[in-house]
């Protein structure tokens, strides 16, 4: 007796399914506070900030680095979500963009952008309420 097996043309169906150890999706909450460095890999910090953010706006920003902005460009640090659209916005404008979350429940902990510059924040201290 002769058996043939082939291939057959039927595509499998496709299910979603998280990948083990992939972070939760996050959820913005109104009311958070962060410190985020502007820092890229082992490059030094371009400003420390603790930022408070109440209602979905930042409702406080105290730069904890010791440092003034003499001689530096002073920026208003954004939301963590801003933080994300920010590197949305950028890959559609053709710029490369990484996102890393944090694995326990999905914030963002660093926020890589690179366009002719490059441009990360790396957060720390991520605390709700």
């Amino acid at each position: 007796m002769l058996f043939a097996a082939g291939c057959t043309s039927t595509p499998k169906p496709q299910v979603d399914v998280p990948m083990l150890g992939s972070p939760p999706a996050w959820t913005e909450p109104a009311g958070y506070s962060f410190v985020a460095d502007r820092k890229c890999g082992d490059q030094p910090s371009q400003g420390r900030y603790r930022v408070t953010v109440r209602d979905g706006e930042v409702a406080g920003t105290e730069r904890i680095d010791g440092r003034t902005a003499e001689g530096e460009e002073e920026i208003e640090v954004p939301t963590l979500g801003q933080l994300k659209d920010l590197a949305t916005t950028a890959t559609e404008d053709g710029a490369a963009a990484t996102v890393s979350l944090d694995p326990a429940d999905g914030h963002p902990t660093e926020v890589r952008i690179t366009r002719e510059t490059e441009e990360c924040f790396v957060v720390s201290e991520y605390r709700v309420g």
